[in-house]
């Protein structure tokens, strides 16, 4: 799910955060804390016929569940199905179908395991030893169950103290790929050779590389090419207008024309920003460029090129804000949302 547009996304408004928990609502929390209690070995009849009358009946109720689908959820459960929402618009769905499959299908292979095992080593009958296997399961995966807001910081550090991950940039979080835990699974299931797993690696992180290229060649384009010229057309005409105003009130024309200095000097300021950031930004381009790993390259745009972004970005809000409507060659969101 990580990817350079994903990166803007992830822990925004109506987006889940990049920390990876999971969503089960009410009623399979309720479901999971009975199977959680379930006695140690052999069950008694008593508590094979509650387990299958509160535990096991319950389960049609369950799919129909009506609770909260917490939009700040990355993986949620709603109703009939679990849904994945951290996988962005553009991504192609099969690398994360293939990577959750291969998730599902070792689990599967793992607790068919441990179930004959358990029915080899215990004497146990076949549902008293899912039914252990699932206890443990239960207790192994708590640290990531979570109901609340996936937003706030509190579950930042909530999620710290559990041990999970929170990647917040692409080239940390595709490592996760060439692990050597995610190389042993892909290969185990006969899903990637260790050479498969590493070739999608590259290709991700090359393409990481190559969209951040081109966003900041764009950026500086737009900024020194639309806007930066934009602003000086608008101070060429407060200036005449100062100019006029000195002509009419002689030494007194600072009195009138108080504000247009001072807009005068504050385009100044932002237009030397503007200019010093795409200089500084196209420098650490540079550096990138002649990077021949392909890792470093990347892990270079993300901490050295893409921070200039919001701080061109910053300079040319504030142009925008000044500069008279008419002369704004670019659409204003407000324009994009309520007029055009």
């Amino acid at each position: 799910m990580a990817s350079a547009n994903n990166d803007h996304r992830l822990g925004a408004n109506e987006a889940p955060p990049a920390i990876i928990s999971v969503f089960i609502g009410e009623q399979l929390t309720k479901v999971l804390a009975e199977l959680e209690g379930v006695t140690n070995g052999k069950l008694s009849p008593e508590e094979k016929t509650d387990l299958k009358l509160n535990v096991v009946g319950k389960i049609p109720d369950v799919l129909l569940d009506n609770t909260d689908r917490n939009r700040t959820s990355p993986f949620a459960f709603t109703g009939n199905k679990f849904e994945f929402r951290a996988v962005g618009s553009f991504a192609n769905c099969a690398n994360p179908m293939t990577v959750l499959n291969t998730i599902v299908a070792k689990q599967l292979k793992d607790f068919k395991v441990e179930v004959d095992a358990l029915i080899a080593a215990q004497d146990l009958k076949k549902d008293e030893a899912i039914f252990n296997v699932l206890r443990e399961y239960i207790k192994g995966t708590k640290n990531i169950l979570f109901e609340g807001n996936g937003y706030g910081e509190a579950w930042e550090k909530e999620a710290k103290k559990r041990g999970l991950s929170n990647n917040k940039t692409t080239p940390n979080a595709l490592k996760a790929r060439v692990s050597k835990k995610s190389i042993a699974l892909f290969e185990e299931m006969n899903v990637m050779s260790k050479v498969e797993t590493e070739a999608r690696y590259e290709i991700e992180v090359e393409d990481y590389t190559k969209r951040i290229q081109i966003e900041s060649r764009v950026l500086g384009d737009i900024a020194g090419n639309h806007v930066v010229p934009t602003a000086v057309r608008y101070q060429n005409m407060l200036i005449k207008n100062v100019t006029g105003l000195k002509e009419i009130f002689g030494n007194e024309f600072e009195k009138h024309a108080a504000e247009q200095i001072k807009l005068i000097k504050l385009i100044s300021e932002h237009i030397e920003a503007i200019h010093s950031k795409i200089d500084d930004m196209i420098d650490a381009r540079k550096k990138a460029n002649i990077m021949e790993d392909a890792e470093e390259k990347a892990a270079s745009y993300c901490d050295d090129v893409k921070p200039f972004f919001d701080d061109i970005r910053y300079h040319c809000d504030k142009l925008e804000l000044m500069v008279d409507d008419e002369l704004w060659p670019l659409t204003k969101y407000r324009e994009m949302l309520f007029i055009r």
